[in-house]
């Protein structure tokens, strides 16, 4: 049976966060830390065994890495290796299979959509799960990270539309980002500041491999059982790389109970009352008004090309209305009514913090502007087929993994990590995205799109590396799990932004560039729905022709917006401070 600590009584108006509450639990409200500033200074780790303040997840793990052996340490990192191989392979041929399922349905148009709900809901959740990996414990949030990936794979295997794929995506998409996310936690958990972007790097090498190893996949599957079962698998293989992580960190968990590291918690059952202050805890009201708000707000601008009516449309007209005020109303709840704050903004007031958030948010709205029918540009513009498709739109993963590595040397040779951003990695992305302006043409020779890949690839990779710290650099070994999730909220949030201005552009010009482009009479409802109707015209027929040059003229905007996010991020990259990474100490224990 599932079992929650019953929390204290909260105040109706307290105004506390989910960090605040967490400290608060233990020590009362005078445990409410103060508000991070823009000292250079940061103080190291209380040298007792296990720090009082801590939460009762925080002190579990702090009291295993005090039982960890070398051996058990590098079999953790082997399993966390192996994770990521499979993750990253499933990554690959989704991503591949997607453009296929929305054309099965017809809806072509909606690729970039259904990522947009998966991308908002998944960063939403990760605050609540830092709640969870704090005060109910690491292993338990991943074993619930598990269990929603696998019903979002369920999901998508037995789709029947377009709807329940997008359903289905927020479940699959939650859950592998919040595994993503509670092994990132492990990784800070056990590795120096110092040794941390190198650790970080190791973790996602796999991506240099899976890359040649997805795009078949997608390729075999599609040609034989179907896309159905491109899923299906995944269901399969997932449990049985996951669930060994979990029980090591339950068995070394129960060392460190053992050994008198750790205090037994006192547990209760769950109870009505116990998940209601639990939901409060985690301000669901606040999530579902910021969730619903921006659902409301974004889908309008993809969906409304799919509505007889247009932006006349009585269902577009009300999501306009309505999501607007959503947000207005998550804005008052939060200001006045909310027991316990979303987003902790007292991490925010540090100035290196908050920038690395925004220069997520930049970056990963440009990723998803340029790069949502990338792909399908790649197999219709360049006719490169899936698995050569796959091969080119994974350069990034492949380029950004093995960069991270050199660069994870770099900073621990050097101590300071602002000039990976600020120097190297977002000029060199910038150079790459501004020369898809370019080369974005079937005129253009394959060879010009794989430069460009090239360049943003071993930008990428480095530049989150860069990011990742100085979020986690200014902070406590506290605050770890609440600052990872912040990071996601910002990168989840350009996400889902991007890719509803990708929509946007592409229903916008997509049409009427095919209207442009190709001969009187085309059927354009048919090419503008479905991928399988646009390879259905030979390279040389003019509806082909056509078809190409709508792509280029529609990536030409896209390219532009993304370009113009990437200068963005620059500027937030430059307003960090230089920390020294030498100077600062966050765990302790047998790490890395």
């Amino acid at each position: 049976m599932f079992i929650l600590e019953a929390p204290q009584s909260l105040s109706p108006r307290g105004g506390r966060n989910l960090v605040d509450i967490a400290t608060s639990e233990k020590h009362g409200d005078d445990a409410i830390p103060r508000p991070v500033g823009d000292s250079e200074d940061v103080s190291p780790i209380n040298d007792r065994a296990i720090s009082d303040e801590y939460q009762d997840g925080v002190a579990a793990v702090e009291a295993t890495t005090l039982t960890w052996s070398k051996k058990d340490l590098i079999a953790a990192y082997a399993i966390i290796w192996f994770i990521y191989f499979v993750a990253s392979t499933e990554e690959v041929v989704v991503r591949s299979l997607t453009p296929f399922v929305t054309s099965s349905f017809g809806r072509h148009s909606l690729t970039a959509t259904t990522n947009i709900m998966s991308s908002m809901i998944a960063s939403l959740t990760k605050l609540p799960l830092a709640k969870i990996l704090d005060t109910w414990g690491r292993p338990q949030g991943l074993a619930v990270s598990l269990f929603l990936w696998v019903i979002g794979f369920v999901m998508m295997a037995a789709c029947k539309n377009v709807e329940t794929y997008a359903a289905a995506q927020v479940f699959s998409l939650t859950g592998a980002q919040a595994v993503s996310y509670c092994i990132t936690i492990f990784i800070a958990d056990t590795s120096s500041l110092m040794n941390r972007p190198l650790m970080l790097a190791f973790a996602t090498s796999p991506y240099i491999v899976t890359t040649w190893v997805g795009g078949p996949i997608a390729d075999s599957v599609i040609a034989g059982p179907g896309w159905r079962w491109g899923f299906g698998i995944w269901a399969i293989v997932t449990p049985v790389v996951v669930i060994p992580l979990i029980a090591l960190f339950l068995v070394k968990q129960k060392t460190a109970e053992k050994a008198g590291l750790l205090a037994r918690r006192e547990k209760k059952p769950i109870t009505p009352k116990s998940i209601i202050d639990y939901c409060i805890e985690v301000d669901l009201v606040g999530i579902i008004l910021l969730a619903a708000g921006m659902a409301l707000t974004l889908l309008p601008f993809t969906l409304y090309s799919q509505q007889h009516k247009s932006w006349q449309s009585p269902m577009i007209i009300a999501m306009l209305v309505i999501g607007p005020c959503l947000l207005i109303a998550f804005a008052l709840y939060e200001k006045f009514l909310a027991p316990v704050k979303f987003i902790p903004m007292h991490l925010l007031t540090d100035r290196t913090v908050f920038t690395g958030g925004m220069m997520f948010f930049f970056i990963f709205f440009n990723s998803s502007v340029w790069g949502s029918y990338f792909t399908s540009m790649l197999v219709v513009v360049w006719d490169q087929g899936v698995t050569k498709s796959t091969y080119i739109s994974n350069i990034y993963r492949v380029g950004s993994c093995f960069a991270a590595i050199f660069i994870g040397y770099f900073v621990k040779w050097t101590g300071r990590f602002k000039w990976v951003a600020t120097i190297y990695g977002i000029p060199l992305m910038m150079l790459g995205v501004g020369l898809l302006i370019h080369f974005r043409m079937a005129s253009q020779s394959i060879g010009f799109i794989v430069m460009t890949q090239i360049f943003i690839a071993f930008a990428g990779g480095p530049i989150v590396i860069a990011g990742e710290m100085a979020m986690m650099a200014p902070l406590s070994r506290q605050y770890i799990a609440v600052i990872i999730a912040i990071l996601d909220l910002f990168s989840g949030m350009g996400t889902a932004i991007g890719s509803t201005v990708s929509t946007a552009v592409w229903t916008s010009n997509f049409r009427s560039n095919l209207e442009k482009y190709t001969p009187p009479g085309t059927a354009i409802d048919g090419i503008f729905g479905s991928l399988y109707t646009q390879l259905a015209y030979k390279t040389g027929n003019p509806i082909r022709t056509g078809i190409n040059a709508a792509y280029a003229d529609t990536q030409r905007l896209m390219a532009i917006v993304s370009t113009c996010g990437i200068a963005a991020a620059w500027v937030m990259a430059w307003l960090w401070r230089d920390i020294k990474l030498k100077d600062i100490k966050q765990v302790k224990g047998t790490v890395f």
